[in-house]
């Protein structure tokens, strides 16, 4: 697990929504409270957002947006790709970070080890410091309360920032609907 920040990501039946808080930590500091670790990707029909170091994101945003390329969007065969490339070379085997991707139809972990993980539900995913804390609230408001897509978003990593000081309340979404 990274103390660097909280991602989370909601596949719901009309939008695909990835959120994720905006501080920037090294050690014991907050270097910047309004980063965005989220992006958009491939004509931004792929949402992505990283936790861990942001030169190594920066570093994985990039070759996984060549491999979209190369794939034509099918984020599926991208993900298989980019945990070949990523087990392969020595270098991104030592990356200190961790991907959420998603379209309409899929939802991936990426993770420091090049592992690829579908999340149980194939719905609800989140990584950094906070995950867990963020994906907690958004599996409850998933089952107890009738929240649209981005609003279930921000109020979970809202919950996080509550909980984990490596967690800001600065929250920003991007949105993919039908």
């Amino acid at each position: 697990m990274f103390e660097a920040t909280t991602i989370l990501a909601y596949k719901g039946a009309n939008k695909a929504v990835i959120g994720g808080d905006g501080q920037v930590t090294f050690g014991t500091s907050i270097l910047k409270g309004n980063a965005t670790k989220i992006r958009k990707l491939y004509h931004g029909k792929i949402l992505a957002g990283f936790a861990g170091s942001t030169a190594d994101a920066f570093n994985l945003f990039d070759m996984f947006e060549g491999i979209l390329e190369q794939k034509k969007g099918d984020l599926f065969k991208s993900v298989i790709e980019f945990s070949k490339e990523w087990r392969k070379d020595k270098m991104l085997r030592r990356l200190e970070a961790m991907m959420l991707v998603l379209n309409q139809e899929h939802l991936f972990i990426l993770s420091g080890t090049g592992d690829v993980v579908e999340p149980e539900d194939g719905k609800i995913a989140a990584i950094g410091s906070g995950g867990n804390f963020a994906l907690s609230a958004a599996r409850a408001l998933f089952r107890h309360a009738n929240l649209e897509e981005e609003t279930l978003v921000k109020e979970s990593l809202l919950i996080a920032s509550e909980l984990c000081i490596y967690t800001n309340a600065n929250i920003k979404t991007f949105v993919l609907e039908d």
